[in-house]
């Protein structure tokens, strides 16, 4: 069974781009936010559990109307405490047979809400992405193209940088300053040392 290693980090951090790196560094990584957008589309006991939340309609042509679901859910942390508790033990279970049929030492959830999810309880090592509040921002305003008022709206619905950073085992800095490769390479050294193969 591979070792199990948690990516986690803010909007905007860059967990992606670390993420990949790590896969040309021979780590595969089950994206948690991609998966699930796959498991709400196709897993019959979320769709069955979400229409029963919100009504047989929430899926249109057989896709489940996010935007519906956002506006229902994002101010309403009830009903965004059950939404997320439909959609992540699901996402659990996913990930525990993804890392089942990898033949490899080490592999990867990336999860912007790993802590938030309880995904931390499924990994044995977190690492941590950490950009600065203003870069994050403006990355996500380009990437996006939301306003800084709906981007803060998101960060302020994530735990903040400062406890992530507390509770991870590795940080990497993606501040484009820091050159990424070399904190790669230090974090694939770290796993070696840190978990005994």
């Amino acid at each position: 069974m591979a070792n199990t290693i948690g990516i986690t980090g803010g909007i905007g951090s860059g967990k992606s781009v670390v993420s990949s790196l790590l896969e040309l560094s021979g780590i595969p990584v089950y994206s948690a936010d991609t998966e699930g957008r796959r498991l709400t589309d196709t897993s019959p006991i979320i769709r069955r559990k979400l229409q029963d939340l919100f009504g047989n309609d929430i899926y249109v042509d057989g896709k489940l109307d996010r935007k519906r679901v956002a506006s229902l859910s994002f101010d309403n942390e009830m009903m965004l405490d059950k939404l997320n508790g439909i959609i992540h033990p699901v996402v659990r279970d996913d990930f525990r047979a993804w890392v089942a049929a990898r033949n490899v030492k080490y592999c990867a959830m990336e999860s912007a809400i790993l802590y938030e999810a309880g995904f931390e309880k499924e990994v044995e090592l977190v690492l941590m992405v950490y950009a600065p509040l203003e870069l994050r921002i403006s990355r996500v305003m380009r990437r996006d193209g939301m306003t800084e008022a709906d981007v803060m709206r998101r960060m302020n619905s994530q735990m903040p940088d400062d406890i992530k950073r507390g509770k991870a085992d590795f940080v990497i800095v993606n501040d484009d300053i820091q050159p990424l490769i070399p904190q790669i390479d230090q974090f694939v050294d770290y796993l070696k040392s840190y978990i005994d193969i």
